[in-house]
């Protein structure tokens, strides 16, 4: 591609982040956290695009201009030195014979845009219990565990549930009534799990963390329903039949759907 078109595709992707980084968009993407540095990225994008366009416009005046001088120039000398007949098929033979030599850009290369388009008007689905049933939880153990409110109830994170549950056996839940959301996910015996995909950085590297229900549970559940649910900790734990890690135990009282939240990735576990 020229620079022009280099430069276009620039402006178009540079666009691109900052429609995402705007909306809400980017979350289907990276974690909230790195809203500022995909902001950044789009402005930067759309400046080198700017200065790449009136980079290019300056010299092709500058070009033109040369051109036109030296045509001028050797047309006089040429007529000088020739006669008129000669001199204008010659200039028709140089004329066709730099057309000849003029080199188009593959229109094909346009088809790169495509993709931004599609990053600009269509919307990936979250990561959901297809990959979460296929893949084992990635609880992990925490360097120190900070002090919960005194609410009751106490509305807590998935990833911050389970890590309680398991590595500090629910000294810090107590007997209090918690509220806890995410998306159903049934194993292949149809036992639900309640999941929260936990980012690092990105959704490539999300994995799932779960926490398996029991007590007052609805009687038919659909995969990827998203539920809020009303409980208390339960001493009961499993084991994750992929990577065979603890999966606690959630008793559940009150169990209802919810919308899908605006951020459907929990960022609390690496941070």
């Amino acid at each position: 591609m020229n620079r022009q078109a280099q430069a276009a595709v620039l402006f178009l992707v540079g666009a691109a982040l900052l429609h995402a980084g705007f909306t809400n968009l980017y979350l289907r993407y990276v974690k909230a956290g790195l809203q500022p540095l995909l902001l950044l990225s789009g402005a930067v994008l759309i400046v080198a695009a700017l200065a790449t366009a009136w980079y290019e416009w300056r010299r092709a005046r500058m070009e033109k201009a040369h051109a036109e001088a030296h045509a001028e120039a050797h047309a006089e000398a040429h007529a000088e030195a020739h006669a008129e007949a000669h001199s204008e098929a010659h200039t028709e033979t140089a004329a066709e014979a730099h057309e000849g030599h003029v080199h188009r850009e593959p229109r094909i290369a346009w088809l790169l845009v495509l993709p931004l388009f599609a990053l600009i008007l269509v919307a990936p689905p979250a990561l959901g219990s297809y990959s979460a049933v296929r893949t084992g939880t990635a609880i992990q153990q925490p360097y120190g565990l900070s002090k919960l409110p005194a609410s009751n109830p106490l509305t807590i994170g998935l990833v911050d549930y389970a890590t309680r549950a398991v590595y500090d056996h629910g000294r810090s839940l107590g007997t209090r009534q918690l509220k806890v959301t995410g998306f159903i996910a049934l194993d292949k015996s149809g036992s639900p799990y309640l999941v929260r995909m936990a980012l690092n950085c990105c959704a490539a590297d999300a994995q799932p963390v779960k926490i398996a229900l029991t007590g007052k549970i609805p009687p038919v559940l659909q995969p990827d329903t998203w539920l809020e649910v009303t409980g208390t900790y339960s001493a009961k734990q499993t084991k994750d039949p992929i990577n065979n890690r603890p999966i606690p135990y959630f008793q559940v009282t009150l169990a209802k759907p919810v919308p899908t939240p605006k951020d459907p990735y929990d960022e609390s576990w690496n941070q």
